[in-house]
């Protein structure tokens, strides 16, 4: 064979009948391979010709409502509620705050979040005159801080008294004294309406760590600390409504008729999506709530679901959603698949779904089986516009619970929506809660766990971690050569992305392997 002329590699290539690997049709063709899963395939490498770090990952989530940032989290009672979704969309994200509790609760947490203003706390812990230094060195175990604001009836929008410092207790040794007798009453105040770039300059002149604000009649509104303030000055990314500048919030609600109620409730706090939250969204059920939210509340925009098939979506998109949610028991505490003997390998349902909603529009969201960034840049490989997560954010400070430790770990709570724990609480009455009614078992006598209750090891603060997974996914973006989701997207359709099967044998090696043992740091802290 003689030896072409390197200089024109590239010009022989066109005597190949097709490009290197697969196209996204090919690899998931169910008659050659059945279904498939994230693992089972990867995407093949491109050319770079442009830094990570201006990868864009702008995407729609509803017809009307694009995030900077992919993310969603799901509406999991230990995962989402009003801190997670602040979090959420400070870093370009959304957070779906569950509705496993009242409607009033849910609400209060979607107000929350809507309230919320960068570098304030607005549910500071407060005291009373009467308090102990017992109670704050007890609040300072708990939470790790003690700068407690003090009002005359302990509570949030109550008349400034005082505040206590960690300075006031340090040497004071008997517990029992009333906090009246020690607290610091030379206060520093800013008044409602201040602007974070005017506290900021009260603090640095007055050199206090904290600083109370209050209403023209004294009474405490919020509270603003320094060492929160540096580090939440700068959201470039954040998740804000273009008309109020508020963070962007969604809430999920069931299909029942008491369900209505609940969503005028989270309307009037101000919510922007609603989840229609249902393992088999294909029913009567979603269908005649859907339209009746496009009816009631055409401007709000409704993501439904959960759907596998092109069929399922079809009643949904044909019923007026602005989005699809998409998994069936593919979730790492899922057992759905396993107990009911229904659902699809998340990759398939994933690219079926969003290949048939892209025709009309419809963003597509994929739910279940994200368990690294590997599986996002995946799941946004075959048509998904974002990916929700669970088990992913599970075990993040901002998760609903408390901390444990187990072994040496410490670890958090963490169950499906399906699990038998979830389907127990009581919050919706004889109404059934947010579990019953998602699995459709509210008048069961005999409750079916769809899921089960696990624990999973802390991982920190969600901004940082969220930070990782922007990263790592727009390294990814780098390395097959797309600047932006819109790009990949485009490029996956059009096959110039191209895909590759993995056997057994190639899961594992690309994997760690033939170490006597290693340590899998993922990310290093800013």
């Amino acid at each position: 064979m003689s030896v072409l002329d390197y200089k024109k590699a590239n010009s022989y290539l066109s005597e190949y009948d097709h490009k290197d690997g697969l196209s996204v049709e090919a690899l998931m063709d169910e008659q050659l391979s059945g279904g498939l899963t994230y693992n089972d395939f990867l995407i093949l490498p491109g050319f770079i010709d442009f830094d990570a770090s201006k990868a864009s990952l702008e995407s729609h989530i509803t017809k009307k409502i694009s995030l900077k940032t992919p993310f969603l989290s799901s509406p999991m009672d230990t995962v989402t509620e009003s801190e997670m979704a602040i979090s959420m969309a400070l870093m370009g994200g959304i957070g779906i705050i569950h509705h496993n509790c009242t409607a009033e609760d849910q609400a209060a947490m979607v107000r929350k979040v809507k309230t919320f203003e960068n570098g304030f706390i607005v549910d500071p812990v407060v005291l009373s005159p009467n308090h102990t230094v017992a109670d704050v060195k007890a609040i300072k175990e708990q939470k790790g801080f003690c700068g407690i604001p003090i009002t005359e009836n302990g509570q949030l929008h109550g008349k400034l008294v005082g505040i206590i410092t960690a300075r006031d207790i340090q040497f004071h040794k008997d517990d029992s004294s009333l906090l009246k007798e020690v607290m610091s009453t030379d206060l520093i105040v800013a008044e409602k309406g201040v602007t974070l770039q005017k506290a900021n300059e009260i603090l640095r002149s007055s050199k206090k760590g904290k600083l109370p604000i209050v209403d023209e009649e004294g009474r405490l509104i919020s509270l603003l600390s320094r060492s929160d303030l540096l580090k939440n000055l700068h959201y470039p990314l954040a998740s804000k409504s273009a008309d109020s500048k508020q963070l962007l919030v969604g809430a999920a609600i069931g299909t029942r008729p008491d369900d209505k109620d609940r969503l005028a409730l989270l309307v009037e706090a101000g919510l922007d999506i609603i989840v229609l939250d249902s393992s088999q969204g294909n029913s009567v059920y979603q269908i005649e709530m859907l339209r009746w939210i496009k009816q009631t509340f055409p401007d709000l925009e409704v993501i439904a679901g959960n759907v596998v098939t092109r069929e399922q979506a079809a009643n949904l998109i044909e019923a007026g959603a602005d989005g699809l949610r998409i998994g069936m028991g593919s979730g790492s505490i899922c057992i759905t698949q396993e107990v009911m003997a229904c659902g699809r390998p998340q990759a398939t349902a994933v690219y079926r779904v969003s290949e048939f909603a892209r025709r009309f529009g419809v963003p597509t969201i994929a739910d279940g089986g994200i368990s690294n960034v590997g599986h996002i840049v995946k799941a946004l490989a075959l048509g998904a516009s974002a990916v929700m997560m669970g088990g992913l954010l599970a075990g993040t400070s901002e998760t609903p619970g408390e901390y444990f430790y187990h072994e040496g770990q410490r670890l958090k709570r963490y169950r499906g929506m399906g699990s038998i724990d979830a389907m127990s609480n009581s919050s919706g009455g004889k109404a059934g809660n947010a579990a019953t009614k998602r699995y459709f078992s509210e008048g069961d006598a005999v409750k079916v766990a769809q899921g089960v209750v696990g624990n999973v090891v802390d991982k920190g603060s969600a901004r940082k971690y969220i930070t990782y997974l922007i990263t790592g996914v727009q390294h990814s973006l780098q390395d097959i050569g797309c600047q932006s989701v819109t790009q990949f997207h485009d490029n996956v359709y059009s096959g110039s992305v191209r895909f590759e099967k993995r056997t057994a044998a190639a899961q594992m090696e690309g994997g760690v392997h033939g170490l006597h043992s290693f340590e899998k740091k993922l990310f290093t802290s800013a």
